[in-house]
């Protein structure tokens, strides 16, 4: 009986030590869109213990759907992976406090910020990796060209954008803007040069572009890539090379964000997440080609698409990203994007309200 009872008891703590440590540990939902801009969170969930080497690492549970966060041969979290469809979804799921992380377009990131979603930019993601598309039979092959089609067009020509806040669609209505042409939201403006049309996500750019819904698409990695490899369209050229000459060179695209709730409950949590993904972007700026591979197979890709894009991660921020950031703030005042805490504002204005660099400020590389 005796042994009965201390084999009971034995059994008992050892269930509440195990249940106690079970409630150490949080699950975050972590947010992120199929493209190529975020390879760093598809590199690190594929490599898993393989990055045992960075004191960080993703140990998966369910494959392509729910991992551990491993510091010290420990986890501190178990994050669940959550697909968006765009930057303007993953704005709207902070909203209603469905996401704790994620990573998305910076510029999506502000208008959620503008409209009072409390989050914060934790790190940078990416630059470049941004492409205008036109149907593989058009003669329009270069920026030249089209905007001479767009000056002797007889109706508006249409643009097809996956995201009303995503950077491809920011970049190129202030490229056009600035280039003095008539750009509208409106089908109903037949008196503009350019109508900008909505598709709503990501995997609508193709479609439209060969059912000839739009002339023209402007997209993130790897949708100009796939439309080239699947013989329906052609690139026009990268959006860096948008007029003025040299302007757009190295703009931000994606960032890593997070709630200010869990930022406030799990800043250890966030700490090392964003430590994994800071060397993460500098092993795939390392091994392109890898890392091209992982992502290709990860989102259903032929294996040389992701691989032909021209992205650059950043494993900080730098001064040529604070410029670029602040540029996209200009340009969306100027555009009169923003109507709540961003209206008229710059960068160093609403420093501490969009960023939390406490994290990314402690990474070692």
């Amino acid at each position: 009986m005796k042994s009965f009872m201390i084999m009971t008891v034995a059994i008992v703590t050892l269930f509440l030590v195990s249940s106690v440590y079970a409630a150490e540990i949080p699950t975050l939902n972590v947010g992120y869109i199929f493209t190529t801009h975020h390879t760093p969170l598809i590199v690190a969930a594929k490599k898993g213990e393989a990055f045992k080497f960075m004191g960080v690492y993703l140990k998966p549970v369910v494959a392509k759907d729910k991992y551990e966060l491993i510091v010290d041969g420990k986890p501190i979290a178990t994050f669940q992976l959550i697909v968006a469809k765009s930057g303007t979804e993953t704005a709207a799921l902070f909203a209603r406090n469905q996401l704790d992380i994620a990573m998305a377009s910076v510029t999506a990131m502000m208008a959620a910020i503008d409209k009072g979603t409390p989050m914060k930019i934790l790190s940078p993601l990416q630059t470049e990796g941004m492409g205008l598309v036109v149907p593989k039979d058009s003669p329009l092959s270069n920026w030249d060209l089209f905007m001479a089609h767009i000056k002797k067009a007889q109706k508006p020509v249409k643009i097809g954008y996956h995201s009303p806040t995503s950077a491809p669609k920011i970049i190129m209505e202030g490229s056009l803007k600035q280039s003095g042409v008539k750009v509208t939201e409106d089908p109903n403006d037949m008196t503009a040069q350019v109508l900008l049309v909505d598709l709503k996500e990501t995997t609508n750019l193709i479609p439209a572009l060969t059912s000839k819904q739009v002339d023209a698409v402007v997209g993130p990695s790897p949708f100009p890539e796939v439309a080239v490899s699947r013989g329906v369209g052609k690139i026009v050229l990268e959006l860096r090379d948008l007029p003025p000459k040299g302007y757009w060179h190295d703009f931000p695209c994606c960032v890593t964000v997070a709630s200010d709730q869990a930022i406030a409950k799990h800043p250890k949590v966030l700490e090392k997440f964003v430590e994994l993904i800071a060397k993460t972007n500098a092993w795939c700026n390392k091994n392109r080609l890898e890392a091209g591979k992982i992502t290709a197979e990860w989102i259903g890709l032929e294996p040389d698409i992701a691989g032909a894009s021209t992205l650059n991660y950043l494993p900080k921020f730098t001064k040529n990203w604070m410029q670029g950031a602040n540029e996209y703030m200009v340009i969306l005042n100027k555009m009169n994007k923003f109507t709540g805490r961003l209206k008229g504002k710059k960068i160093n204005d609403v420093k501490t309200l969009m960023f939390d660099m406490q994290f990314i400020e402690k990474v070692k590389m």
